[in-house]
């Protein structure tokens, strides 16, 4: 008699590329109800997905890959060794989710933003709760987020909240609970934008014919609610940043390009007379809406953390007086004590007079230090962190210190968080449901969160119609964190009826009037001017390295001292030419990066790729070049994506203040770089084959030949190269762009042309452009080069301070 055994309830039994999908019999699974039985809102996807041969599914995702990648979409990682910019992890498929579920869930959130707001005002107004019993005292006064120096605000406009995010699982029932609210500076938002662009890569079509619900309503709607929000047009709407070391700074920057808010950190503001300002490079302007994206504690060193270097000083005290809305408002962050969660089904009723919609995790406050202690002991696996919970579900309701835990209860509630080291938080473990994930041509059911958003508006609270989903990258749901190696994906919200194709364009505003230029933050222009001057000075080197090793390759026995003529100038960089690819010419590419990446939102996708271009290109080239003829092969590529990049600004940037800025700094260090070669290499004791040097350098060769015909002299190669006004090059052409730009720039203190600042560039300007050729000796342009780092100073005094 041969065996056989049981056949497997939950083995595939569909063909097609879902075939092998198998699922965990202990979740709840988001595609299939069993198995081969998928969810009516999957089965377009999954149609698509059967018809697939594997090399379709693979380019489809290759081009969402490839959009990430070129976009420069990134997720800053922090580790022991530091920090590293993680490729952003999209999981290609998305989680499906049918509009009439979504409206259901949509409504329970919208319940839970007015609930939290109303336990907000609370909190910082009558604090009524505490006193009739509703919140333990030591839960509010003894957390770390509540900001005493908020009590008794009045936001402006009187709302606490603006923006929400929420963190949701699917129990094994199929029930919806609430993970987490995310109050303080919810992140997400634009990844999610981010993560709809990449997916329509791959799934554009399915993703049409499936009447999937756009996004772009949802950032129009809470832009108007933003701009509404000033008490004038004149004041600005502005991003708060930690800085580009934050780990979602990507996203700062991508928000503010989206929505065209001024992206600013700290120190850009201050406080005057009551009022928020911004430094901008025309003097100190209102600021009407700030959306902070840091936690409140580092917003004001004066009355919060006063060892934050990223605040602004008086800011609460701004914000107490209502001189600006503060997106959420200073304190909210209280709201994310996962402790408040034992109590929210009781302040619903008391509140908004409701029942919540969607339940939270269980949760237990565990109450005084002995209880907290002793349940620490008897928990091996408790996860410490700085919240609060409810009480613990003892045998006897009278629970004494020894007192034994039930057995049911020791074994469901394992996770614990401390607080203060004297009071515990327990939480009901939640078997997450599961998505498919593409693995190695495979798809593979793992356990996911959905991190939803609610945004106010003119007409209240509204939810945007999809979000984003973090996935486990294994079977765990401690994987689930992108720390931890977790995946996102998309979010679909689909329907049965085609959707309005919704834009950023508010249709209801009409004329075709434009807005000023806006305000230029003076750490932004001061960026700008830094960012032209790294790439002019990179540029400079690249070229002197180039005309380096091509000599060098011909003969390196350098009997006329030019070769270390060249040397000596290079030295005077930091750089040794010796090596193909010298250290120094890293280090300024990566100050080309750094600087770059602090004005991200300046600009376009195309400028940020060809700085990201430029840097990598020269990493893959440093360890494998040789001097000579290798090294003039690099040179020459680094050369073209340096002038691809000059390229798109000059075409692609308007002619706004921080272009000039960013100008500016390009012809200054131009004028300077080549002021010194001229001063070494047109002086009667050059080398032989210097004249030759300076044309090739300065890009001149042919031009000298059709200026000048056979004369050859060092007063030609002076004449073009420092005097010629149509020369690109010439050291006068850039002091005109700089009297032309300059003078065109904001006039901070009413002088206009009599400022100290277009006065010096018009006196430089008028002195070089009198001169004949032979006036140009090696001191006078040593001069002009002292002269020109007095310039960038006193730029930098007049809008940089």
């Amino acid at each position: 008699m041969i065996e056989t055994s049981a056949p497997d309830p939950f083995a595939p039994n569909r063909g097609g590329w879902t075939g092998s999908y198998r699922l965990n019999p202990d979740a709840f699974d988001e595609m299939m109800a069993a198995p081969g039985s998928v969810r009516p809102a999957w089965q377009p996807l999954v149609n698509a997905l059967d018809a697939f041969s594997a090399e379709e599914a693979a380019r489809r995702f290759a081009r969402a890959d490839r959009y990430l990648a070129d976009a420069g979409v990134f997720y800053r990682l922090y580790n022991k060794a530091g920090t590293v910019e993680r490729q952003w992890p999209l999981s290609h498929l998305p989680l499906i989710l049918d509009e009439g579920e979504w409206h259901a869930l949509a409504n329970g959130l919208v319940q839970r933003a007015e609930l939290l707001e109303a336990l907000c005002a609370d909190i910082y107004g009558d604090n009524r709760l505490v006193a009739e019993g509703l919140l333990p005292l030591e839960l509010i006064a003894g957390n770390a987020e509540f900001l005493r120096p908020m009590v008794g605000q009045k936001p402006a406009g009187g709302r606490f909240l603006h923006f929400l995010a929420f963190d949701l699982g699917r129990d094994v029932q199929g029930f919806w609970r609430i993970l987490g609210d995310r109050t303080q500076a919810p992140s997400g938002a634009g990844f999610a934008l981010e993560n709809r662009v990449a997916t329509a890569r791959a799934f554009g079509d399915i993703g049409s014919a499936s009447n999937l619900h756009r996004l772009a309503g949802f950032f129009r709607d809470f832009r108007d609610h933003l701009a509404a929000a000033r008490r004038n047009k004149n004041e600005g709407i502005a991003i708060i940043t930690p800085g580009p070391l934050n780990d979602t700074y990507f996203e700062h920057a991508y928000i503010a390009r989206y929505l065209g808010l001024l992206l600013l950190e700290g120190e850009d503001l201050a406080v005057v007379d009551g009022r928020v300002q911004v430094r901008t490079v025309s003097g100190l302007k209102p600021l009407g809406v700030l959306w902070r994206r840091l936690d409140a504690a580092f917003m004001d060193p004066l009355e919060l953390r006063s060892d934050s270097r990223i605040g602004t000083p008086g800011l609460a005290a701004a914000m107490r007086a209502g001189a600006a809305t503060m997106v959420n408002a200073l304190g909210s962050g209280i709201l994310e004590t996962r402790a408040l969660h034992a109590f929210l089904p009781a302040l619903a009723y008391r509140l908004i007079g409701e029942k919540l919609k969607i339940p939270n995790i269980a949760t237990w406050w565990c109450g005084a230090s002995k209880e907290a202690g002793w349940v620490r002991d008897r928990f091996d696996d408790l996860l410490i962190g700085p919240a609060l919970s409810t009480r613990l579900p003892f045998e006897d309701e009278e629970t004494q210190e020894g007192k034994r835990l039930a057995p049911a209860v020791r074994e469901r509630w394992l996770q614990a968080l401390e607080l203060d080291g004297r009071r515990v938080v327990a939480q009901e473990p939640i078997t997450l449901s599961t998505m498919p994930v593409d693995e190695d041509g495979q798809i593979s059911p793992r356990p996911v969160v959905l991190r939803a958003f609610a945004a106010r508006t003119a007409r209240g609270w509204t939810v945007m119609p999809g979000g984003f989903a973090r996935v486990g990258q294994t079977g765990e749901a401690s994987a689930i964190s992108l720390q931890r190696g977790g995946r996102v994906a998309d979010v679909w919200v689909v329907g049965s009826r085609p959707v309005e194709q919704v834009s950023l364009i508010n249709q209801e505003v009409c004329g075709g009037g434009r807005n000023p230029q806006g305000m230029l933050p003076a750490r932004t222009a001061d960026n700008l001017f830094w960012l032209g001057r790294y790439v002019e000075r990179t540029e400079a080197t690249v070229r002197i390295l180039r005309a380096y090793n091509s000599r060098w390759a011909e003969g390196p026995d350098d009997r006329s001292g030019l070769l270390q003529s060249l040397r000596d100038d290079l030295l005077t960089l930091g750089t040794d030419a010796r090596k193909a690819l010298p250290q120094s010419l890293l280090d300024t590419l990566g100050d080309v990066e750094r600087t770059g990446g602090r004005v991200r939102d300046r600009f376009s996708v195309d400028g940020w790729l060809a700085l990201r271009d430029l840097t990598e290109t020269a990493a893959q080239l440093s360890p494998r070049i040789q001097p000579g003829d290798d090294a003039v092969r690099a040179m020459t590529v680094l050369l073209r994506k340096l002038t691809g990049f000059s390229g798109l600004v000059h075409e692609n940037m308007v002619r706004f203040i921080g272009w000039r800025f960013l100008e500016i700094g390009r012809r200054m260090e131009r004028a300077k770089q080549m002021t010194r070669l001229l001063a070494r290499f047109a002086r009667p004791d050059a080398p032989d084959g210097a004249l030759d040097l300076l044309l090739e350098i300065g890009d001149s060769v042919i031009t000298h030949r059709r200026r000048y015909g056979m004369t050859f002299s060092t007063q030609t190669h002076v004449d073009l190269l420092a005097l010629d006004p149509l020369n690109p090059r010439s050291v006068l052409f850039q002091l005109a762009e700089l009297k032309t730009e300059i003078g065109l720039l904001p006039d901070r203190d009413g002088r206009g042309a009599r400022a100290p600042l277009p006065i010096e560039i018009m006196r430089l300007h008028s002195s070089l452009a009198v001169m004949a050729p032979a006036a140009v000796t090696s001191a006078v342009l040593e001069t002009l080069g002292a002269d020109l780092a007095a310039l960038s100073d006193l730029l930098s005094d007049s809008y940089f301070r």
